[in-house]
């Protein structure tokens, strides 16, 4: 039997797409992060760049087709002093839409591991 890959169980492109516009979107909803992801809705362009780079990371890290050529997350993060707050609110927003597009429960809590396995990557760098 063949395991079905992360990518897939996301939902392939499509559906990655559809979770990384529900979380940015959920990111400049969030008052304990809208800070930092609002200024990216003054610069389309940036902004679509940001998707992109989050679509390949959650491709390339599902088995899927694509490859990330984005910064590392310490790259990426650095200077940024992220909080343990700001941290779980984000987490908070990337749970809250996988459970509103109805990803199952095995693979949300996967893609909590993945979260929480990038947390010193990302926070107080």
């Amino acid at each position: 039997m063949t395991s079905i890959s992360l990518y897939e169980r996301l939902g392939g492109e499509r559906g990655i797409a559809a979770l990384v516009e529900d979380i940015v979107e959920s990111h400049m909803q969030n008052p304990n992060i809208q800070a930092r992801f609002l200024p990216y809705a003054e610069d389309p362009h940036h902004l679509e760049e940001v998707k992109g780079h989050l679509r390949n990371f959650l491709s390339a890290g599902g088995g899927g087709p694509h490859e990330y050529h984005g910064r590392s997350m310490p790259e990426a993060h650095r200077g940024m002093n992220i909080s343990e707050a700001e941290y779980m609110a984000a987490i908070d927003d990337i749970l809250a839409v996988l459970d509103k597009h109805e990803i199952d429960p095995q693979t949300r809590q996967e893609m909590l591991g993945i979260a929480y396995s990038l947390k010193d990557e990302i926070m107080h760098v």
